[in-house]
């Protein structure tokens, strides 16, 4: 059985998923085919490379990851399809996997060179021609030629300041409950705090505590769990990156951190540690 992910900003209102579901069981009438998300933001590729790094680690072994997000060829974003800790992806050439590239080296990188043979094709017609011929065990040599090097997006990366006092990220993501995911990870703030107390600042608040979980708040016979609804909170969400959140956010009731916090995307979050 041979999975195939699909990641894209199609949304769900048109036929585009569907006939790429479609291009796919063409091709391949075995194929195992996962969605992971249809409703990453227009264009907004570090949105997709978030998600793509919280959620493929969760499939097996030589699953393949199809990327349709800002994916026409062109002569800057080329098509690329690459191996990189045992799975594989296919995506354009726009930066979206250098958040996985910073981390692990590649097995190996293709730039994809199939086009000319199907007329008129798309360029999903051509990643799924790829994600199937990867799915039958196909070789990389097949389907391209062979290049070391993928373009970079240095917004990925948080920036830890020449103090070594304060780390500064931002938001690069906004869930379904409206909180708010930075580019600053658990192992980066360990690395760099040494367990100093620290202050979390965005949009002129702050927060001194990182917490375990959304409900670790202080419980007795005067607060219960109900009476911090609406409180802001950071914890390190289940990927290991800061989260900006509210606790019981709802959009329609108590709010979220989004609505409440005023955070936005690319919105500027920072850690600010003090001498022991």
């Amino acid at each position: 059985m041979s999975i195939i992910t699909l990641t894209t900003d199609f949304g769900l209102k048109d036929h585009f998923v569907g006939s790429l579901k479609g291009k796919i069981l063409s091709e391949f009438r075995e194929a195992t085919i996962v969605d992971i998300s249809h409703h990453v933001d227009l264009f907004n590729i570090l949105e997709a490379s978030y998600i793509l790094e919280t959620a493929y680690a969760n499939f097996p072994k030589g699953t393949i990851h199809l990327v349709g997000v800002d994916a026409e060829l062109t002569k800057e974003n080329k098509h690329i399809a690459m191996q990189w800790n045992d799975h594989y992806f296919i995506c354009s050439d726009n930066g979206i996997l250098s958040i996985l590239t910073q981390k692990i080296v590649p097995q190996k990188i293709v730039e994809i060179n199939i086009h000319d043979r199907f007329d008129e094709a798309t360029e999903m017609d051509v990643f799924a021609k790829v994600a199937c011929h990867l799915a039958r065990g196909g070789l990389f040599n097949v389907i391209g030629r062979e290049v070391n090097k993928i373009k970079e997006i240095n917004q990925l990366q948080p920036i830890v300041c020449n103090d070594n006092k304060t780390l500064r990220g931002y938001v690069v993501y906004i869930d379904h409950f409206g909180n708010c995911i930075t580019n600053i990870s658990k192992s980066l703030f360990k690395e760099i705090g040494h367990g100093r107390d620290y202050e979390i600042t965005f949009n002129n608040k702050t927060i001194k505590t990182i917490k375990k979980g959304y409900s670790d708040f202080t419980v007795n016979e005067r607060f219960s769990l109900k009476d911090y609804e609406g409180e802001k909170l950071a914890l390190f969400n289940e990927a290991g990156f800061l989260e900006i959140a509210i606790y019981r956010s709802n959009p329609s009731t108590v709010g979220t951190a989004r609505s409440l916090l005023g955070l936005k995307y690319r919105d500027i979050v920072s850690i600010t540690f003090k001498d022991n």
